[in-house]
């Protein structure tokens, strides 16, 4: 029997082969049969972050995962939290709060430390919670990543919980990674494996019969659900962006054509996920300026560099046709790093985000921005400026801006459990370019519609994106309960009883 009973981690054989999924359904399939459960995440690199009721910054998996628990997101959820902000370093955030920038070297040195918060963590969630749901990252076979692992096995093994392993049959080779990534596995490691279980399967499952035998007779360890390839599924990615979001998508109606600019550090684009699936809007991500081929609006989103990721835009040759977006009678908006973007100045004085200085900004706001160790982190409600529609979100920076353009405001806010309104955000002279702090704000069809008819879109169908994710969590929780061994979730969970 292991220590932690009511404890089940879901390991991958690789990134984004499906943990992330699994988990979210696991979690509203024990939730809805009327289980207190959690989700958890020991260690989490992501630009993708959502702020706790408690004031700190989690992964966005692990609140899309706390909604399917029908909790609110808890920093004892994801008590490790790596932003990278450079190709060699990542700013690291512990129970909820950035604690420094460090390069991979140092934070590999820096780890070991870190297990006992991680389990810590676990144990307050365990004395709240009937059931844990963990999820690893990456791979448990990263033989680099081994020593001083907190993710996958070094976790398990600390909190001693059962493991089962998932792999995604639609890229291929599913076989070779389930096997091989076992056999990587030590002796004390293989025997927490406890089942398998092959993701995003097309076809009939009665072919693959040989192999699921194959693999039982190699590792002793059952194959514990096919899961089907679900089509226009949408749960909030993790942290990569998938190649067809680049891609225009081919649409009879009017719609209104919104192109978000994806630079190296891009930071929550599930920001766009309300416009991604909206019916009225062809929403693609672009990152070459050579493939722009026009738009009615252009966003510029939030960044982990935002000095850098300036600086490639400029690169890239993006100023230039942001100009002549604008005097073509296009919109631009800036949402966090993307608004300070949008400023004469950006100023680093202290090194927050990389080398110490100030970038020249896109000019198209009259203010400046002042990056600053101190970050914000609130939920926030109220208002457009002109009152015409409601808005809610949250915020995530480090910086300060200051100068005219704030005297006309995007937004009227107040932080989440006050009553006290501010100004927030900016809007230029000629009403074209606009820009806020704030995160999620499309996610609220009034503002969104107020949004898409201020880029040309006469009368924009009303779109509810929170009950979409909601539809869309409770139809893949209904196909992973179909296809999976859910007495022996149960029996690894110890909870038989609860859930007769």
């Amino acid at each position: 029997m292991f220590r932690s009973p009511h404890t089940l981690m879901v390991q991958g054989t690789t990134s984004d082969a499906g943990k992330s999924i699994l988990v979210t359904a696991l979690c509203r399939i024990l939730a809805r049969s009327g289980v207190s459960v959690a989700p958890f995440k020991s260690q989490n690199m992501s630009l993708n972050s959502a702020v706790t009721a408690d004031g700190g910054e989690i992964g966005r998996a692990q609140a899309v995962q706390a909604q399917a628990c029908f909790v609110q997101p808890n920093v004892l959820m994801n008590p490790v939290l790596l932003k990278p902000n450079s190709e060699l370093g990542a700013q690291v955030i512990v129970n909820g709060k950035a604690i420094g920038n460090m390069k991979a070297a140092q934070y590999h040195q820096f780890k070991p430390g870190l297990l006992p918060k991680v389990v810590a963590a676990h144990t307050q969630l365990q004395q709240r919670f009937q059931a844990i749901i963990v999820e690893g990252a990456g791979s448990p076979a990263e033989i680099n990543l081994r020593e001083h692992d907190i993710a996958n096995m070094g976790f398990a093994e600390a909190v001693d919980c059962p493991v089962i392993i998932v792999a995604d049959i639609d890229r291929g080779g599913v076989f070779a990674h389930l096997y091989g990534t076992y056999a990587l596995l030590s002796d004390s490691e293989k025997a927490r494996v406890r089942g398998f279980v092959i993701n995003r399967f097309r076809g009939d499952v009665s072919l693959l019969e040989p192999g699921l035998r194959w693999l039982h007779e190699k590792t002793q360890v059952p194959v514990l659900g096919v899961l089907p390839y679900i089509p226009n599924l949408h749960i909030e990615a993790e942290d990569s962006i998938a190649a067809g979001q680049f891609q225009q998508r081919s649409t009879d109606r009017r719609c209104v054509r919104v192109v978000v600019l994806m630079y190296p550090r891009t930071s929550n684009h599930t920001d766009f996920d309300a416009l991604r699936m909206h019916p009225d809007v062809d929403c693609q991500f672009c990152r070459d300026s050579a493939e722009f081929t026009g738009a009615d609006l252009i966003i510029l989103p939030g960044s982990k560099n935002v000095r850098g990721d300036l600086q490639w835009l400029k690169d890239m040759g993006w100023p230039s046709l942001l100009d002549q977006h604008l005097r073509y009678g296009g919109k631009v908006l800036g949402i966090c790093g993307g608004f300070q973007m949008l400023g004469e100045a950006i100023h680093d004085p202290q090194a927050v985000e990389g080398i110490a200085g100030s970038s020249v900004g896109l000019a198209y706001l009259d203010m400046e921005t002042v990056l600053t160790q101190r970050k914000t982190l609130r939920h926030v409600r109220g208002s457009s400026d002109a009152g015409a529609s409601t808005v809610s979100g949250y915020e995530i920076h480090a910086g300060i801006s200051h100068g005219p353009a704030l005297e006309r405001p995007l937004l009227r806010l107040c932080a989440e459990g006050e009553d006290t309104f501010f100004p927030e955000g900016a809007v230029a002279e000629d009403g074209r370019v606009r820009g806020c702090y704030v995160h999620g704000l499309f996610d609220e069809q009034e503002f969104l519609c107020e949004v898409l008819a201020w880029a040309g879109l006469e009368q924009p169908e009303r779109f509810d994106y929170l009950s979409f994710q909601e539809e869309q969590i409770e139809r893949l929780a209904n196909e992973v309960e179909r296809s999976l061994a859910l007495a022996t979730i149960k029996s690894l969970l110890s909870l038989e009883e609860a859930l007769q």
